[in-house]
C-alpha cells in the first residue's frame, strides 16, 4: 500500500464521496438479488416428467429409510448420521466458515492495543565534536512507560460490508455442505445395506441349490451302480454342483465387503457389525406409493443446489470487496500514553501524552491492478453462476431418472416374479416325470437351472427396485437436519 499526501484540490472530492457512501449506508459492487432462474419449465409444469401413478405429489418425509420398515436400516443410518468421520470433518468445515465470519465482523471495529515498558540503559560518556563530558565517566537511565492505542478503518466503499456479507454466504453454503454430505450418508448406507441383504439371501438360495444338487448327485449315483443311469448323468451332475459352487465365491466376497463398509460408515472398524447382521434377512421393499413433491420444492430442498447458491452470493460480494480496494482507506489512529524516569511517575494523570490523527492512504497508481482485480471478481462470480445452473440441471435429470428407474424396475419386477412362478411350475413338472420314469435327468437339471436363475433375477430385480427408491430419496434431497 502507498501513502500519499493528496492535493488540496483532491480532497473535498473524496470526502464528499466518502461521507455519501457512509450517510447512505452502502457499499461498491452489485448487490445480490438472488440467483437466477435456471428452471423456468420445471417451476411452471408444477409436476416431475417421469413420474406415475406410484409417485404422488405428496410431500416427502425427511427420514424417508423409516419407509422401508426395517429397524435394523434405521439404525444403522443413525449411527451413521451420529459417528462417520467425513460428517464430523463436514461439521468441523461449518465451525471453521463460522469462525471466518466472527473474524470479519471483529476486523470492521476498532483495535484497541496497551504496552508497558520498563528499562534501564547505560550511556557511555558522550564525545561531541573531540570534546569529553566533564564527568569522563558513563551515566544511567531509567524509563518507564505506559501506553494505549487504537487503530479504526473506517468503512468508506464498503469494503467490511462486503466481506462480512461474503463470509456470511460462504458460512451458509458450508451448512447446506453438511447436508449434502448427511443426503449421501443416509443413501449410502441404505444401498449398502440392501445390497448385503441381497447377497445373503443368493447365498442361502445358492446353498439350498447345493443340498439338493447334492441329493440329486447321490441318487444318480446309486442308479450308476444299478446301471439304471449313465456315467454321463454322473458327470453332468457333477459339474453342476461345482459350477453352482463357484458361483457363490464371488457373492461370499461381497457380502464380507458389505459388511466392512457399512462399519466403517458408522465411524467403527471393519468387522465390528459382522455379528449383528450375520442373520440373513429379506430385501426391504419400497411401499406401494411413493411422495416426491414437486420440483419447486426439490430446488429450495436439495443441499447442493442451496450450497451453489450461498456460494454465489458470496462471490457477488467479493465484486464489492474488489470495487473498494480501487479507492482510498481512511484510519483512524490514536495513543495514549504515560511516563518518566521514575514508576511514580505512571501516577501522573494530569502529565500525558495523547495523539489522535486520520491517516489516508491511496494506492492511485497501480497499473491496473485493481482493475484486475475487480475483473477476476467477475468472471469468478461468472462461474459460479453458471456452476448453479449446472447444479439445478443436474438436481433435475438425477430426480426424472431415479423416477424413470423406480417406474420400469416396478415392470421388471412383475415379469421376473411371473418367470419365476413358471420356473417353479417346470421344476415341479420334470421332477414327477423323472420320479415316473417318463422324464430325462437331463430335464430335471436343465429346469432347476432356469429355476435357480429366475429366483436369482427375482432377488436381484428386488434389490435394484429398492436401490432405485433410494436414488429417488437422494435426487430430492431429503435425509439432513439442521445443525448447529
Amino acid at each position: 500500500m502507498q501513502t500519499t499526501t493528496l492535493h488540496t484540490h483532491c480532497i473535498p472530492r473524496l470526502v464528499a464521496l466518502a461521507a455519501a457512501a457512509l450517510l447512505a449506508g452502502c457499499a461498491l459492487g452489485p448487490d445480490y438479488a438472488g440467483p437466477p432462474d435456471a428452471a423456468p419449465h420445471a417451476a411452471q409444469n408444477g409436476h416431475f416428467v417421469r413420474g406415475d401413478a406410484s409417485s404422488t405429489a405428496a410431500m416427502p418425509s425427511n427420514r424417508w429409510w423409516e419407509g422401508l420398515n426395517d429397524p435394523i436400516l434405521n439404525s444403522l443410518v443413525q449411527r451413521a448420521l451420529e459417528a462417520n468421520p467425513n460428517l464430523g470433518a463436514a461439521r468441523a468445515r461449518l465451525q471453521q466458515s463460522r469462525a471466518a465470519l466472527n473474524l470479519e465482523q471483529a476486523n470492521a471495529l476498532p483495535s484497541v492495543g496497551a504496552s508497558a515498558l520498563a528499562a534501564h540503559a547505560r550511556l557511555p560518556p558522550l564525545n561531541l565534536g573531540g570534546l569529553s563530558s566533564s564527568s569522563g565517566s558513563s551515566t544511567s537511565a531509567n524509563l518507564y512507560s505506559l501506553g494505549f492505542d487504537a487503530t479504526w478503518e473506517v468503512d468508506l466503499f464498503g469494503a467490511h460490508k462486503r466481506s462480512i456479507q461474503a463470509a456470511g454466504a460462504s458460512a451458509e453454503a458450508a451448512q447446506a455442505t453438511l447436508a449434502d454430505v448427511q443426503v449421501s450418508l443416509a443413501a449410502e448406507v441404505a444401498n449398502a445395506y440392501i445390497n448385503l441383504r441381497d447377497r445373503q439371501q443368493r447365498l442361502a438360495l445358492g446353498d439350498e441349490s447345493i443340498r439338493a444338487q447334492e441329493q440329486m448327485l447321490g441318487l444318480t449315483s446309486q442308479r450308476v451302480e444299478r446301471g439304471t443311469a449313465s456315467s454321463l448323468d454322473l458327470i453332468r451332475m457333477q459339474n453342476q454342483l461345482d459350477g453352482t459352487r463357484a458361483d457363490l465365491v464371488p457373492l461370499q466376497a461381497d457380502k464380507e465387503a458389505y459388511l466392512n463398509q457399512l462399519a466403517t460408515l458408522a465411524g467403527q472398524e471393519p468387522g465390528a457389525l459382522d455379528a449383528e447382521l450375520a442373520l440373513a434377512a429379506p430385501v426391504p421393499l419400497p411401499p406401494a406409493e411413493v411422495a416426491v413433491g414437486d420440483p419447486t420444492s426439490l430446488l429450495r430442498r436439495r443441499p447442493d443446489i442451496r450450497a451453489a447458491e450461498r456460494t454465489l452470493a458470496a462471490d457477488t460480494a467479493k465484486i464489492g470487496q474488489a470495487e473498494a480496494a480501487k479507492y482510498p482507506s481512511l484510519k483512524l489512529l490514536g495513543i495514549i500514553g504515560l511516563g518518566g524516569t521514575h514508576p511514580s511517575d505512571l501516577t501522573r494523570l494530569d502529565d500525558f501524552a495523547a495523539i489522535g490523527a486520520p491517516m489516508l492512504s491511496w494506492n492511485f497508481l497501480d497499473f491496473g491492478r485493481a482493475r484486475s482485480r475487480v475483473t477476476q471478481a467477475e468472471r469468478v462470480r461468472d462461474e459460479a453462476e453458471m456452476k448453479y445452473r449446472q447444479t439445478v440441471l443436474d438436481a433435475l435429470r438425477d430426480a426424472e431418472d431415479s423416477l424413470s428407474r423406480f417406474r420400469y424396475g416396478r415392470v421388471t419386477v412383475a415379469t421376473v416374479a411371473r418367470t419365476k412362478v413358471s420356473a417353479d411350475r417346470a421344476l415341479e413338472l420334470a421332477r414327477q416325470r423323472y420320479a415316473a420314469g417318463t422324464g430325462t435327468l437331463i430335464d430335471v437339471l436343465d429346469t432347476t437351472r432356469q429355476q435357480i436363475t429366475a429366483q436369482q433375477n427375482l432377488l436381484q430385480a428386488e434389490a435394484a427396485l429398492t436401490r432405485s427408491f433410494v436414488g429417488i430419496q437422494k435426487a430430492l434431497g431429503l435425509g439432513w437436519s439442521d445443525e448447529g
